[in-house]
């Protein structure tokens, strides 16, 4: 189900009488005041004349929640009303990918999964003949046994208030809005995505393409983006580009999808020049452990042009591409293939029925109109949505009368079958919008439409405009039939027609939108050798006369076309106006642009818009950005609707007309790189409705007006590149400010200087990057921001956080990439789910202001050289500084440890230094690499195994741990390039068959051998009860590019040691490695990227 139809974030399950009054209602409490929509439902009244309205009720609770949390208490399983709840949440979880959190209040794991104790079948009310439902309760039980969840005994050390922040931050954590938009109701997508998604997560492969192809609409984007949302998280950086043909084939396309992969995994905006540079750029940032998903690609000469060869791509790195040509890679390129079937009948009626009826079947009346519907769809999920939202809520004739039309086109033809759910548009003004976007709009900002609930328009996660290319061509294919002669249509978008049209002067008044891009246009030879540029009326010069019969003309969109002559007579019906690169100096008075709803004129050679005030009272959007010669902005008085005001790089315009204050409904005003704007108007105070303010690098900017503080709509405030000196305000020294203003203007200074008094408290997000902020100049009421969610302080001088910051009760995101003098983040909040510390060379060490029971997942730590503590991560330190208990586990003794220096490969930096001997701490593992072959002489050796599988079955007590020893040189066909080291994938891999967990151990460091040279990895696994006797287990070791001479292996228990146990690490929340016996069918990882 996609997040615009949730009408919650949160279902809670629960037993009213167990928890409702008390841990439950305090739970709902929490997350309420998180900010959280949650659906809670009290009633526990389960009469038989009530449960089916009851039932019902719950149902669609759950279906219209992003994800569920069940509280399971003792008498849970007692309340067939819960029992309910738990298998059609577990449905849902099946079926559409619903988000399920079990907690554990007061029980254990393990009576739920064996069905002991109050979850005994004893406890089930079952009425004769529904033996079924047993069946269903014990199935959903074990399930969600199965599926781990949060302890009450597990976790804060039973403390219920410090446990119900813990689950808040785990449901923050889950429904943090990362994921891609994709399709409503996925059908058995966890099955169709299995293999790619086991792909994604095998680092040890050398194949790294998997291309996903098929017919158009079958899926294949539904796919990637479900496999890229599951996966990407434990990428250290990850890149989607939507619509790669089309946007490649535009003019600097490539270079556009160059810069967005470097924006989405650098996280910051590149200039490139060329598709050259951008490909060694590229090769730079997506070196280790990144996944790109390259959605509808053409040619396979595309691929190399913007990423180069691949085959410098890091083993680690993943690259998806979906495409039509099962073919498009050569088979010398290695790379897996899923070629995606249509859906069989079962699930096409599924699929269908959701969109037709809300639910995965038929209603009574509807099941042969149905199937006869779907086996027109042959399986095409995109034929299957768009069709069963077009007859949703229909009556059955009308259902006849589409399938008469429906049942005489022939398979194949599936756009023709496509245009049955545009006909039942009802409404000529929905098909107009429809016929529009798929001409002009898409990519643009949403607007709210009728045509996203019947699945022909989608939101990106960037909030544009989407449509699938069969709809958008089916929009298109529609125009093209109105007439053979281009001029008798409604809509122009192919170039070569809309020129021919303008330049022949054959347009008519049935043209109600036209598209003409030059630049685009002249890249066909074809067309560029047919037009005389002799002529003063060709290229980029086309008369107005052309327009003067479009009298419905509504949508025109030029860019860098020259139009010359009188616009009198131009059409006066027109409501949007883009015409970028326009060559006029001032917008003539014989324009007419009082019906405009948008003005969108980027990169224009404009001095001044017009003259005196115009009377645009639709105007909503007016976009003057890169409007380099424009030195001042027009009068704002006749534009009361105006939302958006965009200015950015206006680099001489230098102020902005006072009559700013009369737009009382603008929401977004962009002033980045306004080099020349040296104040902002006082009445700026009165813009009650902005919500975003940009003034980045608007270097000229003397002051902050102080009534900033006015607006209280203000969400977003970006002043990256200004230099801001703290000015403490309050209401004695405001008489003095103008005093104040007047000594700022008089110094001379090399960039501006901005009062931090005036920000108001509504702002949720501040972005401050290269502000030349240091550790003296940040003020310090800044904590009267008690609303902000993200900061960002990259590249600034800092080498310690602002004490202010650990107040800020609700950050979400903290940025400090490039911050080369930071030396430690300490008791940062505990609400920071977002932590990015990119190339912070001095950062030392990383802590919280509490332990936390799940730490930031999204942790951007490259290049951070001299990072050696992160808490709930890991810890680095000499060896000889490390736990004495540990190292005698080793036989190692800290006072006579051999300083025998090792290579060292340091994954956060991509760079191996000589080191000392270092010891590694990361949950529950600690590890050590020393030269030469150091396995103790008690530990079991293999010869040349990197393997091994037995039986703990000695009786042994109060297992401690295991500890492996590995040792190991280069390969002799490994050549000596040290510089691939970090391309390397080195893990070892516990699995306890029995218990079945797995745990897999990535090291943050490791161990380099030069030439012959043996090393050994010496690493204790601290286990608590998840090894008892009986258990099997196995250990594998991956060491890519190396070679295993030895391993060796001991178990440690309590009986067999006169070792004290080391008193638990305070950086981590359990000492033990992560996962408890609960956990059946888990697969822990451990270290780098983790």
């Amino acid at each position: 189900m996609e997040q615009a139809k949730f009408s919650y974030h949160v279902f809670l399950s629960f037993k009213a009488h167990d928890t409702g009054k008390t841990f439950t209602d305090h739970l709902h409490t929490n997350l309420f005041r998180a900010g959280f929509h949650v659906f809670k439902c009290e009633d526990d009244d389960e009469e038989e004349d009530k449960i089916d309205e009851l039932k019902l009720k719950l149902k669609k609770g759950i279906e219209q929640s992003r994800m569920s949390v069940i509280v399971l208490s003792p008498n849970y399983a007692s309340s067939e009303r819960c029992l309910y709840e738990l298998v059609v949440i577990l449905e849902q979880r099946r079926n559409s990918g619903h988000i399920v959190l079990p907690v554990f209040f007061n029980v254990d794991p393990s009576d739920v999964r064996k069905q002991k104790g109050s979850f005994g079948k004893e406890n089930f009310q079952i009425v004769n003949g529904e033996s079924h439902k047993l069946r269903d309760w014990r199935n959903a039980l074990k399930e969600v046994a199965d599926l781990g969840g949060m302890p009450l005994q597990n976790q804060a050390d039973g403390h219920e208030a410090k446990f119900i922040e813990n689950i808040v931050e785990v449901v923050a954590n889950k429904l943090r809005p990362r994921d891609l938009h994709s399709a409503p109701y996925l059908i058995d997508i966890n099955y169709r995505a299995e293999d790619i998604i086991s792909w994604l997560q095998d680092r040890s492969t050398n194949v790294g393409i998997y291309v996903i192809c098929g017919i158009g609409g079958i899926g294949k984007t539904t796919i990637a983006k479900f496999a890229y949302n599951s996966s990407a998280r434990s990428f250290e950086g990850s890149s989607f580009l939507a619509n790669f043909n089309e946007i490649a084939k535009q003019c600097n396309g490539l270079v556009r999808l160059q810069k967005q992969v470097l924006y989405d995994i650098v996280g910051r905006k590149e200039r490139i020049s060329n598709v050259d540079e951008g490909i060694m750029m590229i090769e730079d940032a997506v070196g280790y452990k990144k996944v790109l998903v390259l959605d509808d690609v053409d040619d396979a000469d595309q691929i190399d042009t913007i990423l180069g060869m691949t085959d410098w791509l890091n083993p680690a790195s993943k690259i998806i591409i979906t495409t039509r040509h099962e073919s498009l890679l050569k088979p010398s390129v290695p790379h897996k293939v899923l070629k995606l079937e249509v859906l069989n009948k079962m699930d096409s009626l599924k699929l269908f029925s959701w969109h037709a009826f809300g639910e995965d079947h038929p209603l009574e009346g509807y099941l042969e109109l149905s199937e006869r519907v779907v086996l027109q769809c042959v399986g095409l999920p995109l034929a299957l949505r768009v069709l069963g939202s077009a007859l949703s809520g229909r009556k059955p004739e009308i259902w006849g009368s589409a399938l008469e039309k429906l049942e005489t086109i022939p398979d194949g033809h599936v756009i023709e079958k496509l245009k049955l759910s545009f006909d039942t548009l009802e409404d000529d003004h929905d098909k107009d919008i429809f016929l529009h976007i798929a001409h002009f709009f898409l990519g643009m900002d949403k607007d709210d439409s009728v045509l996203i609930d019947r699945s022909l328009l989608t939101i990106s996660d960037l909030n544009k405009l989407e449509m699938h290319q069969l709809l958008r061509d089916l929009g298109r294919n529609i125009v093209r039939m109105e007439s053979l002669d281009p001029g008798k249509r409604s809509r122009l978008w192919n170039n070569k027609n809309s020129f021919r049209v303008l330049n022949y002067k054959t347009g008519t008044e049935k043209i109600e939108g036209i598209s003409l891009d030059m630049p685009i246009l002249m890249e066909d030879k074809s067309v560029k050798h047919s037009i005389d540029t002799s002529s003063s009326n060709s290229n980029y010069s086309l008369g107005t006369d052309a327009f003067t019969v479009m009298r419905n003309l509504s949508v025109l969109k030029l860019n860098d076309v020259n139009l010359i002559g009188c616009f009198k007579e131009f059409p006066k019906r027109l409501k949007w106006l883009s015409w970028r690169k326009c060559p006029l100096k001032s917008i003539t008075s014989d324009l007419s642009l009082e019906g405009l709803v948008s003005i969108d004129m980027r990169y224009s050679s404009l001095q001044q818009t017009w003259s005196g005030t115009e009377v645009l009272r639709f105007l909503k959007i007016l976009n003057l950005s890169h409007s380099w010669e424009l030195t001042r902005t027009p009068s704002f008085a006749g534009m009361p609707r105006l939302e958006k005001l965009i200015l950015k790089d206006c680099v001489k315009l230098v102020d902005i007309d006072e009559s700013i204050g009369y737009l009382q409904e603008i929401a977004l005003l962009n002033l980045k790189y306004c080099k020349s704007i040296r104040k902002l108007p006082r009445n700026i105070g009165k813009l009650e409705s902005l919500k975003t303010l940009d003034i980045s690098f608007c270097s000229s900017l003397e002051s902050l007006p102080m009534e900033l503080n006015m607006i209280d709509s203000l969400k977003v405030l970006r002043a990256d590149g200004i230099s801001l000196n703290q000015i403490i305000c309050n209401t004695n020294e405001q008489k003095s400010l103008q005093a104040l203003f007047s000594s700022w203007i008089s110094k001379s200074r090399i960039s501006p200087e901005i009062s931090w008094a005036f920000l108001p408290s509504s702002l949720v997000s501040l972005s401050l990057v290269s502000c030349r902020l240091s550790d003296g100049s940040f003020p310090e009421k800044f904590s009267n921001l008690p609303l902000l969610e993200e900061l960002d302080l990259s590249e600034n001088s800092i080498s310690c956080l602002p004490e202010w910051i650990k107040s800020l009760p609700q950050l979400q995101s903290l940025s400090v990439k490039s911050c080369k003098m930071l030396k430690s983040l300490t008791e940062m909040p505990n609400s920071i789910s977002e932590l990015s510390i990119h190339s912070c060379s001095s950062l030392e060490m990383v802590t919280y202001q509490s332990l936390l029971s799940e730490y930031p997942s999204l942790v951007h730590d490259y290049n951070c050289d001299s990072l050696v503590m992160m808490q709930g991560k890991f810890k680095l330190e000499a060896l000889e500084n490390a736990d004495p208990q540990m190292l005698k586990r080793f036989g190692l003794n800290p006072e006579t440890v051999e300083n025998a220096m090792v290579k060292m490969d340091l994954f956060s930096s991509f760079k191996i230094k000589m080191l000392p001997p270092q010891g590694l701490y990361e949950e529950g593992i600690f590890s050590a690499f020393l030269a030469g072959n150091k396995i103790p002489r008690w530990f079991t050796k293999l010869k040349k195994a990197n393997a091994v599988k037995f039986n703990i079955s000695q009786p042994l007590k109060n297992i401690q741990g295991l500890s492996i020893a590995v040792v190991y040189t280069s390969s002799e066909s490994e050549e000596n390039e040290f510089s691939r080291a970090y391309w390397r994938r080195q893990e070892n891999i516990v699995q306890n068959r029995t218990k079945d967990l797995k745990w897999m151990h990535y090291p943050r460091v490791f161990g380099v051998p030069e030439g012959n040279e043996e090393i050994t990895w010496l690493s204790h696994w601290k286990f608590g009860d998840m090894l008892q006797d009986g258990d099997e287990i196995s250990i594998l070791v991956r060491l890519n590019g190396l070679k295993v001479k030895e391993l060796g292996i001991d178990i440690l228990c309590e009986e067999l040691s006169n070792c004290k146990v080391a008193s638990p690490d305070p950086l981590f929340s359990n000492d033990n490695v992560p996962g408890d016996v609960s956990q059946r069918g888990s697969v822990f990882k451990i270290g780098r990227g983790q």
